[in-house]
C-alpha cells in the first residue's frame, strides 16, 4: 500500500505542483503539520495514511495553489488536508487502475502536535522537495 501512495505523491510533485522530488531518509525533528486519511481496501485491510509537510513545504505548496506568499496557520492547515486527500485520492485511482485493486477512503484530519508524538508507525518513505520534507507512513489498524 505505502509503495501506492509514494508513487501517488511523487506524480503530485511531477504534475500538480511540477517541483522536482528525491526520495530521501527521514530527516528528524522539523517542525511538521501531518494529517491522515483512513482507507479501506475491498479485502476488509484498513490503514492510516499519513501525510506531513514541514512548514517550508507546505507554504511553497500554497504559493503555488493559492498565491499567497506568507499563509496563516489555518490556510496552512487546509492545504495540507487538500494535499492528502489529492495525494491519496490519486493513490485510489492508481491502486484501481494498475493493482486491481479498490479502495474506499475517508475525509482527512489534521494530528494534533500532541498526537503526533505517539504515533505507531508500520513504513515510512520521505520525499525531499525543493529544500522542504514531505513524510508519507503508513499504519494498520
Amino acid at each position: 500500500m505505502l509503495p501506492i501512495i509514494v508513487e501517488a505523491a511523487t506524480n503530485f510533485c511531477t504534475h500538480q505542483i511540477r517541483l522536482p522530488y528525491d526520495l530521501v531518509t527521514p530527516s528528524g525533528k522539523k517542525r511538521t503539520l501531518i494529517a491522515y486519511i483512513d482507507i479501506e481496501t475491498t479485502n476488509g485491510d484498513t490503514h492510516r495514511a499519513y501525510i506531513g509537510c514541514d512548514a517550508m513545504l507546505i507554504q511553497t505548496i500554497a504559493e503555488i495553489f493559492l498565491g499567497e506568499d506568507e499563509s496563516d496557520e489555518q490556510t496552512l492547515i487546509d492545504m495540507l488536508l487538500e494535499t492528502t486527500n489529492m495525494i491519496v485520492g490519486s493513490a485510489k485511482v492508481l491502486a484501481g487502475e494498475l493493482y486491481e485493486t479498490t479502495m474506499t477512503i475517508a475525509t482527512p484530519f489534521v494530528l494534533s502536535n500532541d498526537e503526533s508524538t505517539l504515533l505507531q508507525l508500520d513504513e515510512i518513505q520521505c520525499i525531499g522537495i525543493e529544500g522542504g520534507e514531505m513524510t508519507i507512513a503508513l499504519q494498520r489498524l
